[in-house]
């Protein structure tokens, strides 16, 4: 079978989310041949997706365009949304045209629905997942402008064109997804190996060692800000030599698995968002978050938080002073949480089995 996957770049959450289905798919299909269609660099997709696949550099959802990795670009993405359906019936048709060039047997997509809806027109078996799903957040920022009403339509049309749509928890509620399966959570759980990373990175281990995480998108944090501790040291994105103070080291990726950092370091600062958030709480890392009030996810993740996972909200103006130390003190006094289950994966690997084989 030759799976064509759709992966959004909008963040790297919906990436967390399909890398463990894709790897135990592989368990369960023989001979399953994988096209990863996606914005995200190689290096990424191959530090979570085991096994061989085919890249193709392309994106077929743009989600919204971002000012930085909480602040939406309105404006460019209601034109970009105008755009992007100007043309809708002939995208779908020459997307259709596109599956059957590349001999595409079935489609899995998260969380584009432009594949969904030209999978439909060629007759071919599709699937869409994720925590979210862009008829809602379209419908969240832009319900209310009267240019908004026929896009929505479209977008839920092309979700509904799909055989199902697996909604992984914590997420959106989908309740216009009369389709729509619920699964548990799904991550890649990390190791813990601090004598690995120690090494790797420079790093005592005798020092907390407090992540700083925003998804894969730029946010202004100034490094100057970060408190210094005799008993802290900070990992950062970036190459080891770009940060000036000895207790701040940068961590590349692709080289340092992602989900084995989160499980080794004493705490992560991030953004709301599924992949750093679920990976934490199976790791029992306590979690700092920006608080994101407009982000329709944030109150189902806040939740769910709250039952599996140390974890504390923090304002902007707190979050870029440095105000939040005594934050992460209290946190750390308090008992670990039972670890969530990550079934999701797994769950929908056997149900894609049923669905697309």
């Amino acid at each position: 079978m030759h799976l064509l996957v759709d992966i959004s770049a909008h963040g790297l959450g919906h990436l967390a989310q399909t890398a463990p289905v894709l790897n135990a798919l592989r368990h369960l299909l023989a001979g399953l041949r994988l096209s990863l269609r996606s914005g995200l660099p190689l290096a990424r997709l191959r530090a979570r997706v085991e096994g061989e696949f085919a890249h193709i550099p392309e994106a077929r959802d743009f989600g919204f365009l971002m000012h930085n990795a909480v602040d939406i670009d309105r404006v460019g993405s209601a034109q970009r949304y105008r755009e992007f359906h100007a043309d809708w019936a002939q995208r779908v048709a020459a997307e259709a045209d596109e599956l059957r060039r590349r001999k595409v047997d079935a489609v899995l997509s998260n969380a584009a629905y432009l594949p969904l809806a030209a999978a439909a027109e060629a007759g071919i078996p599709a699937v869409g997942m994720s925590s979210l799903n862009w008829a809602d957040m379209f419908a969240h920022y832009f319900g209310g402008e009267a240019w908004a009403g026929p896009i929505h339509a479209q977008i839920l049309e092309a979700y509904h064109a799909a055989a199902a749509f697996l909604c992984f928890t914590p997420g959106l509620p989908m309740s216009d997804f009369k389709h729509r399966t619920t699964l548990g959570p799904v991550a890649t759980v990390g190791q813990r190996d601090r004598g690995y990373l120690s090494r790797l990175l420079g790093l005592d281990e005798s020092r907390r060692w407090l992540l700083v995480a925003m998804g894969g998108m730029d946010f202004p944090l100034a490094t100057e800000r970060l408190p210094v501790r005799q008993d802290v040291c900070w990992l950062l994105p970036g190459a080891p030599a770009a940060f000036p103070r000895s207790d701040l080291r940068g961590f590349d990726p692709a080289e340092a698995r992602f989900a084995d950092l989160l499980a080794s370091v004493d705490a992560v600062i991030t953004k709301p968002g599924y992949g750093t958030f679920v990976e934490a709480a199976c790791a029992a890392t306590p979690i700092v978050y920006l608080e994101r009030d407009d982000w329709p996810e944030t109150p189902h993740f806040a939740a769910w938080l709250a039952q599996h996972g140390r974890a504390a909200a923090i304002g902007r103006e707190a979050l870029l002073a440095g105000s939040f130390m005594p934050m992460l003190d209290a946190l750390w006094r308090q008992p670990a949480s039972t670890r969530p289950d990550p079934e999701g994966g797994a769950e929908a690997a056997r149900y894609l089995v049923q669905v697309l084989a």
